[in-house]
């Protein structure tokens, strides 16, 4: 049986060659721990720092203002939770956007839990979220802005740069979480503006269960885990040097190749949206037409629900739902509901997402299946 073609990268990637070879060795000899001393130490150690360097080359920092963690997950948790914690004493409020990751907006409800002010910002129809409504919720007591750099699902980008100016000249710490736009786009901090940063390997081929978090030098955060004192003593704990080694390797060649894999993805996207609107009425394309990561095309199908779309072309494409049918309900996911998508269009929305790997052919062929899909779908009816 042949395999679906991958069509979910925003969910997670393959490893990439080269980073699977870097790691090759921290499987097989080189195993010491890198709080060791002696001679098997040395190179597990020297390895974390390498990465750390490669991690600060891709996104213009210094290598001493990154940390390992777990994913995007533990670095959003870290920064959002520490930044509340340690700034109580100047006010509770926190802003951040309707169209989240879980990663943010679940933290956020825990912190509602413990006395915090959360403000959700609106987005307008493409995703965006608006400036001046960002100026009117800071408060005096606000103590933090935190909104994503490029959505997971409709690959809209935001205006990072414009928010971090605002955060800035109202002494509010800016963090960003930019595990979907990291290798897709270009991302220097210095430029974004933002205090904190937060990374996930696997969306850039690197393995699951590793990530990073950018605190600028001039931000303290509290212990996330307490023990020893890897990670400048904010996270304890033996390092994952097979994983470091392979985050680090993958931005070695998003930096690198960073220009070519833009140009690729981006027509490979335009490439299928091209084909489904030459061959299909009734169609919408969710999200910003040109402030968007190039890799994503998130399509709603009037009249289909994505429940019986991606039934039909599971055995050949791999995709998302942007909302679920069950028992007759339809769950429609956050993000477009916040875009107010309507709900006859949302129902029947998926995300394709193209990677570096991804080729014509595939494109081509995904394209083709889902015409006919939808065709004889809408044939059923």
């Amino acid at each position: 049986m042949t395999k679906p073609i991958y069509l979910d990268y925003n969910a997670t990637t393959p490893h990439a060659p080269e980073v699977i070879e870097s790691m090759r060795p921290y499987f097989e000899t080189e195993f010491g721990n890198p709080s060791s001393s002696h001679w098997y130490g040395i190179h597990p150690k020297q390895a974390i720092e390498k990465a750390r360097s490669q991690i600060s080359e891709l996104i213009g920092c210094s290598p001493e203002e990154i940390i390992f963690t777990s994913g995007g997950t533990e670095s959003n948790n870290h920064a959002l939770k520490s930044i509340a914690e340690s700034h109580i004493a100047k006010g509770n409020h926190i802003i951040t956007s309707q169209i989240e990751h879980p990663a943010i907006l679940e933290v956020c409800r825990f912190l509602e839990n413990r006395g915090f002010t959360i403000t959700y910002l609106p987005v307008d129809k493409t995703g965006i979220v608006n400036l001046s409504d960002v100026a009117d919720a800071i408060s005096s007591k606000t103590i933090m802005i935190s909104i994503m750099h490029a959505n997971n699902e409709v690959g809209t980008i935001q205006p990072i740069e414009e928010i971090s100016a605002l955060a800035l000249s109202n002494d509010i710490i800016m963090h960003t979480d930019a595990a979907q736009s990291l290798g897709k786009i270009e991302i220097h901090v210095d430029s974004l503006g933002v205090g904190l940063m937060s990374i996930a390997g696997h969306k850039i081929y690197a393995p699951k269960g590793i990530g990073a978090l950018y605190i600028r030098k001039d931000i303290s955060l509290d212990i996330f885990c307490h023990g020893a004192k890897q990670e400048r003593g904010l996270r304890a704990g033996t390092e994952n040097v097979i994983g470091i080694v392979g985050l680090g390797k993958a931005c070695e060649i998003a930096k690198l190749k960073i220009s070519q894999n833009i140009t690729h993805m981006k027509t490979m996207r335009d490439r299928f949206e091209k084909k489904l609107k030459s061959e299909l009425s009734d169609i919408l394309f969710n999200g910003h037409p040109e402030k968007r990561i190039p890799n994503t095309s998130n399509v709603s199908f009037l009249g289909l629900t994505a429940n019986q779309l991606l039934k039909e072309i599971s055995q050949d494409i791999a995709a998302s739902a942007g909302a679920a049918c069950n028992a007759g309900n339809v769950q429609i996911s956050q993000v477009l509901k916040a875009m107010k998508i309507p709900e006859d269009w949302a129902k029947g929305t998926l995300r394709f997402s193209m990677g570096k790997m991804t080729t014509e052919s595939e494109i081509d062929r995904a394209a083709d299946i889902i015409v006919k899909t939808v065709n004889e779908l809408r044939r059923r009816q």
